[in-house]
């Protein structure tokens, strides 16, 4: 096969180094953004008159043919890279004219603007995704705003909550997520298109119009750096691995809750696996997939960083690697988001009698006996020693708060009196937590209805 290349070379590749600087394998995911960047750029050189209108109308349906043939699954992808594989094919299909096409513009500012179209659609995806796994979170919250879950810190039980409270705390790093994507996204949508190789081009052409075509906000201002920028791929993974760390952090409490320990929640058979050896077993695989696939998305991040640290200006064949960390990121993203918003559809039941158990069987009440003493005029301070002092009692002896007799609450101090019994009840102590963004049930139905809005 000849090469793309100029007649510069007297001899061709050796096979074993032609297979090694391919990207065909993995960059033809490319296409269609590929086709569409082509198109803009054929229709801008013969609005310049660089070619005649009939040429830049021949490429752009001889390019239109090209990516039905993509669809159809009949494109012979043949070539180094995908760019190349196109310009063949067109040549094919139009004759001299598609050698036409390349006029101006160099693989480059091409493969560029390839990634920024692919990027800006995967973003719009994945803002799109989160979206709808928000829904299925409200969905769930709004079912149990008044169920009660008891809250950790350290992973040791420190306050009973609302779980719907719990869940919204979910939605929130979600809801950061697509603020984050969208910010990436605005500097996503600056095309490239036009700077060549690495220091413009001698045509006549007119950046501005092929950036409105393709539907980029503006163009990159130079274009050493519109060649060599990476950027936005570094801060897409960035904000990819923020979203997996929170659906990994969701996962481990799915693991931990499914648990016989915990016993909070059950899977129904549709997104659970069994054991091959040992019947009884229900394993939460989704969550756990997740949790192991957030890894590899971290590697991307990392691998990319490293290849960036020590390019020099403009291009270099190092930036052929961040097309497989960027494809795959994006796979992973969207399966991932796909797996759990079908285990918080369909895939738990929350068992709310043993999440009532679980806040009625601990000393998680504790703080709620010092601030039922700080409002009867004792300093807050004073009533924690106190209350300390009683959380002692009732471990030594085996007992709960709610099991003190009054002679026995009257013993560590006599502002307690028979109200101390309904302060420490789990519902009453979530109900009075009504801060602004507390877990009290008034706080969370404004949050909900917050949070219904913001996914809407």
């Amino acid at each position: 096969m000849s090469q793309p290349w100029s007649q510069r070379f007297d001899s061709p590749l050796h096979p074993t180094i032609e297979a090694f600087n391919a990207s065909i394998g993995f960059d033809l995911a490319l296409l269609p953004v590929d086709v569409r960047g082509s198109q803009a750029h054929a229709r801008m050189l013969a609005r310049q008159g660089i070619i005649t209108p009939e040429e830049g109308e021949q490429l752009v349906q001889g390019l239109a043919q090209i990516l039905r043939e993509y669809e159809q699954g009949t494109f012979p992808a043949q070539g180094e890279d995908v760019h190349f594989a196109v310009e063949r094919r067109l040549t094919e299909l139009v004759g001299e004219v598609g050698k036409k096409l390349h006029t101006a513009r160099s693989r480059n500012d091409q493969v560029a603007t390839d990634l920024r179209l692919y990027l800006r659609e995967a973003i719009d995806d994945v803002t799109e995704q989160l979206r709808r796994f928000q829904q299925v979170l409200c969905g769930v919250a709004a079912a149990h705003v008044e169920t009660l879950i008891p809250g950790y810190t350290h992973l040791q039980r420190a306050q009973p909550v609302s779980l719907a409270h719990h869940l919204l705390a979910y939605f929130e790093m979600f809801q950061r997520d697509k603020i984050r994507l969208q910010e990436i996204r605005q500097r996503v949508n600056i095309s490239p298109l036009g700077a060549g190789a690495l220091a413009g081009t001698t045509f006549p052409i007119d950046r501005e119009y092929t950036a409105e075509l393709l539907g980029f906000q503006g163009v990159c201002a130079n274009s050493l750096d519109a060649v060599s920028d990476r950027d936005f791929v570094v801060e897409f993974l960035t904000t990819a691995s923020l979203i997996l760390v929170h659906l990994s952090r969701m996962s481990e409490e799915l693991i931990l809750w499914s648990s016989q320990e915990f016993g909070f929640i059950q899977w129904r058979d549709s997104c659970a696996t069994g054991s091959s050896m040992m019947p009884q077993k229900k394993n939460p695989d989704v969550p756990e997939l997740v949790r192991g696939k957030t890894g590899r998305v971290f590697g991307h991040l990392q691998a990319l960083l490293v290849i960036l640290k020590g390019l020099p200006l403009a291009y270099n064949k190092d930036l052929q690697e961040d097309k497989e960390a960027v494809f795959d990121t994006v796979k992973t993203l969207k399966t991932c988001l796909a797996a759990m918003t079908i285990v918080w559809q369909e895939g738990i039941v929350f068992q709310k009698q043993r999440l009532a158990q679980a806040v009625e069987s601990d000393l998680s009440n504790a703080t709620d006996v010092a601030d039922y003493l700080t409002t009867k005029g004792v300093p807050f301070r004073s009533a924690y020693q106190i209350t300390g002092q009683i959380v002692k009692f009732c471990v030594n002896s085996g007992r709960l708060l709610k099991d003190l007799t009054l002679a026995e609450w009257q013993g560590f101090h006599p502002q307690f009196a028979e109200d101390i019994y309904q302060a420490i009840t789990p519902q009453e102590v979530v109900a009075r937590r009504n801060s602004l963004g507390g877990t009290g049930f008034a706080q969370v139905r404004t949050a909900l209805a917050k949070a219904q809005a913001d996914c809407a």
